[in-house]
């Protein structure tokens, strides 16, 4: 192999040839890319289910695809097929529901939802029975094979992969808010390897469901502005209240520089570092000291072989939760000292909500339409500047600027912590 087609540390480099992406802005790079540009949230009121009660009841909802019978795990895994069809007709690798590598996929954990446990539990033929017993009766009681089925945790990735023709066993990869960047750091290392030319790394939720949205309102953690949807997403400012719930997927197609050159590919970008850290520090809060964070960060800087000073733009997990938005901005000072004053930061979420274990891999896809059209994206919402949080915002309307090398972060509840040094494609030999 050429050393043009080597990265600084003698590996295969890693090139982006396809992406594909949907979320509550719309299906595919046109449409959200002309979304997030312009400003436009994609957060809405919850139509699919009763929000009555409730202290939230707003998210990111992607309703358009015709996803019959409906279920969380249908609808992940249609988006999955949406970004990552769109990623491999890019690409144009492979043929038709056959794509010449392996499939990495981050997806959250599956589960029965309240409509299936209710069926399932006025099904029993023990209704004298009540509670967990009940519903062991009825599932012992009936073939429910094809429920089981839906609600396993690998059944997304399998899907997927049938459709659309991937090599060898599926990886699913659940690390909480890290996934979707998890999931392509493991593309990643297996070109680095050797073990294949190609990847497909796709991250997907659909996580809008009533137990999740109760679950995170009991944990403080969602914006409760239901009356003004659009500007409920609110990350860096001082006024924000939480994060709202969001759904997508995202894909690229990853190749060694060197395959895809030899095929004719057009050569997208380049994913030029991963880091991770994790930590132990609480279920869902950030080491005070920032520890994890400031390691993940560093680690990417490290594997890019990149400088923190030539680190162009951050693509900021920038949830909207307070806590969230401040630790990302003290580990960002630690790793990127008086640079991040010149650097410029958004957040996707301010417009498409937090899109959960698929948000690291929308927003990869983001971050690579930022290099290649020299647009920064808006941070929209951000009418308050936080003192605490002195950064380049770039607030509510894009900014034009010549980027090369993108910092994106991803960070999870449980101390999971993942970022990706993406860049420009650069030429390599004819």
């Amino acid at each position: 192999m050429s050393t043009a087609y080597r990265d600084s540390k003698g590996r295969p480099r890693v090139a982006v040839t396809g992406m594909g992406v949907i979320t509550s802005l719309g299906e595919g790079k046109r449409d959200n890319w002309a979304a997030l540009t312009q400003g436009r949230s994609g957060i809405r009121s919850i139509t699919r289910f009763p929000t009555d009660g409730l202290r939230t009841t707003i998210a990111g909802t992607v309703d358009f695809p015709s996803t019959r019978p409906y279920s969380a795990a249908a609808l992940s895994t249609d988006m999955a097929l949406t970004a990552g069809s769109e990623a491999i007709g890019q690409a144009r690798i492979g043929s038709k529901a056959a794509f010449p590598g392996p499939l990495f996929l981050a997806t959250p954990p599956a589960e029965i939802e309240w409509p299936q446990r209710r069926a399932l539990y006025e099904a029993s033929s023990e209704p004298a029975q009540t509670g967990y017993k009940r519903l062991l009766a009825a599932a012992r009681a009936s073939d429910w094979s094809e429920l089981q089925a839906l609600c396993q945790f690998a059944s997304v990735a399998e899907h997927v992969a049938r459709g659309l023709g991937t090599r060898g066993l599926p990886v699913s990869v659940s690390t909480a808010c890290a996934s979707g960047a998890t999931a392509i750091q493991l593309g990643v290392e297996a070109i680095r390897r050797g073990d294949t030319e190609a990847a497909l790394c796709i991250g997907t939720d659909s996580s809008v469901q009533i137990e999740a949205l109760i679950r995170f309102s009991l944990l403080s953690a969602l914006s409760t502005r239901n009356d003004a949807p659009a500007g409920a997403s609110r990350p860096f400012s001082k006024d924000r209240d939480g994060f709202v719930m969001a759904e997508g997927a995202g894909a690229l197609v990853l190749e060694s520089y060197e395959a895809a050159r030899a095929r004719g590919a057009e050569i997208l970008g380049e994913v030029l570092g991963c880091g991770e850290k994790a930590d132990d520090y609480h279920r869902t809060r950030s080491k005070p000291d920032g520890t994890a964070i400031i390691g993940a960060i560093r680690n990417a800087l490290a594997d890019a072989g990149v400088d923190p000073r030539q680190i162009d733009y951050v693509n900021a997990h920038g949830t909207s939760t307070p806590e969230n938005d401040k630790m990302e901005y003290l580990s960002l000072h630690a790793v990127l000292g008086d640079h991040l004053a010149a650097t410029p930061v958004s957040s996707n979420k301010s417009m498409i909500g937090h899109t959960l274990s698929a948000s690291g891999a929308i927003e990869a896809v983001f971050s690579l339409l930022t290099i290649r059209n020299g647009v920064l994206p808006p941070t929209i919402n951000c009418t308050t500047p936080d003192p605490e949080i002195p950064i380049d915002v770039v607030a509510n309307i894009a900014r034009t600027a010549r980027v090369r090398t993108v910092l994106s972060n991803s960070f999870g509840f449980g101390g999971q912590n993942a970022s990706l040094v993406l860049g420009a494609a650069e030429p390599g030999p004819a």
